[in-house]
C-alpha cells in the first residue's frame, strides 16, 4: 500500500513548500555572498524534491482544478 495524499493537500503542501524554499534561498543568498551557479544548483534540488514526490506518486497535485483531465 502506498503512501498518498489528496489532490487539495497536495496542491496545498506544493504551494508552501515554493514559498518556504523560495523564503530560504532569498534569506541564505542575502546574508552570504552567493555564486549564481550556486543558487541555480540550490533552486534544481528543491524542484527534484517535489519531482520525485509527484513521481512516486506521493503528491497528487490537482493544480488547483486549473488542468482537467477529465473529459465529458
Amino acid at each position: 500500500m502506498k503512501f498518498r495524499i489528496n489532490p487539495l493537500a497536495s496542491d496545498i503542501i506544493i504551494s508552501i513548500y515554493i514559498l518556504v524554499t523560495l523564503f530560504l534561498r532569498f534569506k541564505f543568498e542575502n546574508e552570504t555572498s552567493v555564486s549564481p551557479m550556486l543558487s541555480i544548483v540550490m533552486g534544481v534540488c528543491f524542484v527534484v524534491i517535489i519531482w520525485a514526490l509527484i513521481k512516486l506518486k506521493v503528491l497528487n497535485p490537482n493544480w488547483f482544478g486549473l488542468f482537467n483531465s477529465k473529459k465529458a
